[in-house]
């Protein structure tokens, strides 16, 4: 697997590089946002972990130019713990974020789970549910016949809303089972990519299609 790397502090990226290669996986560096977009449509990575607080172009923007044309999941790296950044950065379409300092094996362990979550949902068999069907191996989801694009956590989530879609989840699983048991994300994370999801359904005519249910979790309804 190769990962695009993108920091304009050269001591944490190389630190950073190190680790990601001694877990098995091709790493290409970019110190800035215009080179960070440039890697991104040579290489062709399978992940990407990207800064924040860049030069030329930050990370928010790179991850928006990025989110035009790519799914590749995306973790941020964030100087600042400010849940309002990282936030938005959900919003814009990232996977995960991790707040600096951190340690190379904890990055190493989130993105391992990213990867597992999404290998798992390429596994499994197509759903449906009405008009909207998802078919992960593919990547592939539709609300009659038009694409959706979405995320890996996106697709995560609706993979297992679609598992059972009558069946209420609760926060507490849908963060157990989409980020990993223990996992420390808030329910603002989670309402993130909720959010997401929800309007790109909608634009595609999916509307009111992910109910919350006051006090008790999250499911599907039919299509209206």
């Amino acid at each position: 697997m190769k990962i695009l790397l993108v920091d304009d502090d050269p001591r944490l990226r190389d630190l950073v590089r190190i680790a990601l290669e001694r877990a098995g996986w091709q790493v290409v560096t970019a110190a800035d946002g215009q080179e960070a977009l440039l890697h991104a449509s040579r290489e062709d990575p399978d992940f990407i972990v990207l800064d924040i607080g860049l030069p030329e172009l930050d990370g928010f923007e790179v991850c928006r130019r990025i989110r035009q044309r790519s799914e590749v999941p995306i973790l941020f790296l964030t100087a600042r713990d400010d849940e309002v950044d990282c936030i938005l950065g959900l919003e814009l379409g990232a996977d995960d974020y991790v707040t600096k300092p951190f340690s190379p094996r904890e990055l190493v362990a989130r993105i391992r789970t990213i990867l597992k979550r999404s290998q798992k949902a390429q596994a499994s068999t197509s759903l449906t549910h009405g008009e909207l069907s998802l078919d992960p191996r593919a990547h592939r989801c539709q609300i009659n016949g038009q694409e959706i694009a979405l995320t890996a956590r996106e697709q995560g989530i609706l993979a297992l809303l679609l598992q059972d879609p009558a069946r209420i989840r609760s926060r507490a699983e849908l963060i157990s089972q989409i980020w990993g048991a223990g996992s420390q994300v808030s329910d603002r994370t989670l309402d993130s990519h909720l959010r997401n999801l929800r309007a790109k359904l909608e634009q595609a005519g999916g509307n009111d299609l992910i109910e919350t249910v006051h006090a008790v979790g999250i499911r599907l309804r039919g299509l209206s």
